[in-house]
């Protein structure tokens, strides 16, 4: 066979595929060009979509803004609740200490007194001595309460306030 038959065959065959594959490009631009008006309003809905979302974005900072000031304020209230409480706890932790200290006080006092020669008293009613007791505790709480300064009743009817 002569070369230049071969030649022509193998440019015909080559001819061939691309008229076939100009044909299935032709035939995918004629649906592109067809599908054009649905891509164009596909292309205008994703841009406004867009638009809406980079507008959206200063509205939902300063959503979040205000949302960490009031979250911050609450902060702030729950830490200054926080303090009035440690210091009111500490104040009820002095006032226990001093009551039960009167306490103790109250239940030597009866012991010492028994030792000492006493002048004949009547025969005490049952209970009495607790009674006493808790009269001398009472009478340690209001001398307690007296004994703070005006500058605490002021801040604790501050703190009352507050409420």
């Amino acid at each position: 066979m002569d070369w230049k038959i071969l030649l022509d065959l193998l440019v015909s065959v080559l001819l061939v595929a691309t008229i076939g594959y100009a044909v299935m490009l032709n035939s995918r631009l004629t649906a592109l060009r067809k599908n054009r008006d649905d891509l164009a309003k596909i292309i205008v809905a994703f841009n406004d979509a867009t638009v809406r979302a980079e507008s959206s974005i200063p509205k939902l900072k300063k959503a979040a803004e205000d949302a960490g000031a009031g979250l911050q304020e609450r902060v702030e209230k729950a830490q200054s609740l926080r303090d009035d409480i440690a210091f009111m706890i500490e104040r009820a932790d002095t006032m226990a200490n001093r009551l039960e200290n009167a306490v103790r006080g109250a239940r030597n006092a009866p012991a010492a007194a028994g030792a000492a020669p006493a002048a004949p008293t009547p025969a005490p009613r049952v209970g009495s001595a607790k009674s006493a007791q808790q009269a001398t505790a009472a009478a340690a709480a209001d001398s307690e309460i007296d004994e703070r300064s005006e500058a605490e009743r002021e801040l604790l009817r501050a703190l009352q306030a507050m409420r």
